[in-house]
């Protein structure tokens, strides 16, 4: 396994289940003392999506933050089509352990926006990886609801008749593979009984969760259940005037929580 090497804001390749990944880091690498926010974005979403939300983060935290595209994302390895329906437990049992270990991860916050919080959770809930000390979960998805697999479908429609393909194709290399991985597999017939409930309630660290109010993928429905099912310590912020991407819709607020979760999960 090739190490990821950390140069601070250079961007960078990690080898990761087979796959080479774009990453980029800031701030001090991994050690034994601060833990590190690795961040897993959405699932039309990239690196370069992220803006300057990861270099916010580490000046804000003082923390490393490390953050790449997926496999079938902006400038990373493509994948194969169609993606299997469980494609979020897989890149949290292989992809994700794998790109752990080449980043040399001592301690770590795992941070996550939809499908990216999905990954977290699934992750959390399916290893014993006492490395995790954390998790910062925004928009996340435990199960589909009707009203955002609608918007799914809206998606669909705007990529094939509107502007959305185009605007997608400046951040990803892939862009038919990036957007059809996400839309097809969660639009598939089969995709409506996907639950990931029970991978939260074997959660052994504690878990900022972040939602718009107006969110149009999901509802507070996700939050609760969460609350519901972690045995862990669960905070919950509910933005209002807000929809799918916090960090975009109310930054100030999002950096802020973000950044004093981060302090108490330091002082543990």
């Amino acid at each position: 396994m090739t190490a990821f090497p950390w140069i601070e804001g250079a961007a960078g390749d990690v080898f990761a289940d087979g796959k080479r990944l774009e990453a980029v880091a800031y701030g001090p690498p991994p050690d034994h003392q601060a833990p590190t926010i690795v961040m897993l974005h959405e699932g039309l979403g990239c690196l370069a999506l992220w803006r300057d939300f990861p270099q916010k983060l580490a000046a804000a935290t003082g923390h490393g933050v490390f953050a790449y595209s997926r496999a079938g994302y902006g400038r990373s390895d493509p994948v194969d089509l169609p993606r299997p329906l469980d494609y979020m437990s897989r890149e949290a049992r292989f992809s994700l352990p794998a790109l752990l270990a080449a980043i040399g991860l001592k301690r770590g916050i795992l941070l996550g926006h939809s499908d990216g919080a999905s990954i977290a959770a699934i992750h959390a809930g399916e290893h014993a990886d006492e490395r995790i000390k954390g998790l910062v979960l925004m928009a996340p998805h435990l199960f589909t609801e009707e009203m955002g697999l609608t918007s799914i479908a809206e998606a669909g429609h705007a990529y094939e008749t509107g502007d959305l393909r185009a605007r997608l194709a400046k951040y990803h290399a892939h862009v038919d593979v990036a957007f059809h991985g996400w839309n097809d597999a969660w639009l598939d017939p089969g995709f409506k009984a996907w639950n990931i409930e029970d991978a939260v309630g074997r959660w052994r660290a504690p878990a900022l969760v972040i939602q718009g109010a107006d969110d149009q993928y999901g509802t507070l429905r996700q939050v609760r259940a969460i609350e519901a099912r972690s045995p862990a310590p669960v905070t919950s912020l509910i933005l209002e005037a807000c929809r799918h991407s916090p960090q975009v819709d109310q930054p100030r607020a999002t950096l802020d929580a973000v950044v004093r979760f981060c302090a108490e999960v330091a002082r543990a």
